[in-house]
Order: C-alpha cells, then sequence, then structure tokens
C-alpha cells in the first residue's frame, strides 16, 4: 500500500479529495484465510474503491455488502457513521493472484457530515466510456462528466473522477473548470503534464487551481486518475477515520463510537471475526 496524499498534508490543497492510498499491483498466493481489514468506523467523508485486478468483499452496517472486481468501484458516504470492512473476495482469496486497487477518500462539506449513511455499488459496464480525441485513448467517468456523459456516482459537491488509458506517444487535453482543485495520479506508465513535469507510476502532478485544463502527452502506455473538484472552503479537522470541522466534532465522533451508536455489522454465522492485515483486532485508527 503506497499513500499518495492524506489529509494532514494535502487536506486543503486537495479539497474535496482528502486521502488517496494505491494498494498493489501484488501477487497474493492462495489462501483458506481472509485477507483485509476488519470492521472500523468512519465519519464525515465518503470512501471510493476502485479495483483493476482481484476482487474485493464489502460488508457494512447499513446492511450494505458485495464483491467488486476489476472496472468495478464501491462508493460509500460514511455521513454521520459507519462500520464497515474489506476483505480480499472469496473466490480471489482461494485461487490466489494480482490485487492493485484505489482509495479515494472524498470530504463532505459541513452541511452534510452527518447525513445519512449510504453505498453506491457501481459495475464497470455501468460507467460510460468516451474515446479520446485523435485516438489517443479512453477516460471511463466515475464520476462528474466529460464530453456530455456523466459518470455514475451520485455526490454532494461538483467534482470529476476520471479513469484514463492513455496510449504511448499521444496526447490529450483534458479540462478542468478554473478554480478547481485538480490533480492527476498516474498508477502505470510515464506521462508528461503541461510540458513540464514527467509524472511516473505512483506519483501524482498538482495543477495550479488559477489555471485552466491540462495538456497530457504519454511517454509510455499510461493508466492514470484526473481527480478534480469544486473546493470546501472549511476547515478540515481529522482524527484517524474521523473527519470533522472542529474538535468538538472529532471528540463526539470517538463518543459515539465508544458508545456504539455506529450500527452493528451483520454477518453470517458462519464468518467469524478476523484480525485486520497487521494482525490487529480491529479498531477506531484503522482505516480502508
Amino acid at each position: 500500500m503506497r499513500s499518495l496524499f492524506n489529509y494532514q498534508s494535502h487536506g486543503k490543497q486537495l479539497s474535496p479529495f482528502l486521502l488517496l492510498d494505491y494498494a498493489g499491483p501484488a501477487r497474493f498466493d492462495a489462501t483458506e484465510r481472509a485477507r483485509g481489514v476488519g470492521q472500523h468506523p468512519h465519519r464525515g467523508f465518503e470512501t471510493v474503491t476502485i479495483v483493476y485486478k482481484g476482487e474485493v468483499a464489502h460488508r457494512d452496517s447499513t446492511g450494505e455488502g458485495g464483491v467488486i472486481g476489476p472496472g468495478d468501484v464501491q462508493w460509500m458516504t460514511a455521513g454521520a457513521g459507519i462500520l464497515h470492512e474489506e476483505y480480499h473476495g472469496e473466490a480471489f482469496s482461494r485461487s490466489g493472484g494480482e490485487l492493485e486497487m484505489v482509495q479515494l477518500w472524498v470530504n463532505l462539506p459541513s452541511r452534510s457530515k452527518m447525513s445519512a449513511p449510504s453505498y453506491q455499488a457501481i459495475l464497470d459496464d455501468q460507467i460510460p466510456v468516451v474515446d479520446l480525441a485523435a485516438g489517443a485513448g479512453s477516460a471511463r467517468i466515475i464520476a462528474g462528466e466529460f464530453e456530455g456523459r456523466r459518470g455514475p456516482a451520485r455526490t454532494f459537491t461538483p467534482l470529476n473522477v476520471w479513469d484514463l488509458r492513455i496510449s504511448e506517444g499521444r496526447a490529450v487535453e483534458l479540462p478542468v473548470p478554473a478554480g478547481w482543485t485538480a490533480a492527476l495520479v498516474v498508477l502505470r506508465g510515464s506521462v508528461l503534464v503541461n510540458g513540464s513535469a514527467v509524472v511516473r507510476a505512483a506519483q501524482m502532478a498538482v495543477l495550479d487551481r488559477t489555471g485552466v485544463d491540462a495538456f497530457v502527452e504519454a511517454n509510455t502506455d499510461a493508466v492514470l486518475l484526473l481527480l478534480s473538484g469544486e473546493p470546501i472552503d472549511e476547515p478540515i479537522v481529522g482524527h484517524g477515520p474521523f473527519v470533522m470541522n472542529d474538535e468538538s466534532e472529532i471528540a463526539q465522533a470517538v463518543a459515539d463510537f465508544n458508545a456504539d451508536r455506529f450500527g452493528v455489522i451483520s454477518r453470517p454465522t458462519d464468518v467469524q471475526d478476523v484480525p485486520d492485515a497487521r494482525g490487529n483486532p480491529s479498531a477506531a485508527e484503522t482505516r480502508c
């Protein structure tokens, strides 16, 4: 797992985006033991999981759950508080294979931080694909809009999450509204951004909000995410899996979690609790 940014290092600069972790590509041997992150809470933001290879199983205290594979997305709104857990899918665990995924945290404005938690399961075939100009590649529109195609994700503030493939030697101009935050996250390959910055795998380029659009040239075949959004001009105060606007709200989140006000995760009777990936019991400081 590589953390490319978090709310402590880039929270204000990259608002409304709080964190991005890039897992893999990594190969896992077959096993009968579940691998993943056990039950843990969130409040005040959304988590977005994008799978490129492998399989991820999700279950949460709203009663939602499911398994997503390559191309699929889980968009979970923690809102007022949720418990969830994520493991490798059962079939993937038993067969083994390569896992590659991204998890993005998206902030909620203060008016929505205590909204009811919810869950969006977005399958690959529900995500529109736009062919880039001059055969440069393609863009999957997970959230926001590009070339008249709108992504299926429901968001609380205006933002774009585009999953891009750009062919070696090709270039594309990507629109970014003036005043919006924008970052290009390269997962595979190497690109040149605005003729000045080479960005390689597991690196990102942050664009100046005073500019518009981004010109991207692929030095090799490249896979990248464009994240852009209208900044949320509010304080960011976080403590592990809770992101609110002030310290009193963080204290209340901790108190509510300790008082079991985040609900419970129902589970089949033949499933037992599993420690997190570090071998520790699940806890409020664990994130997924």
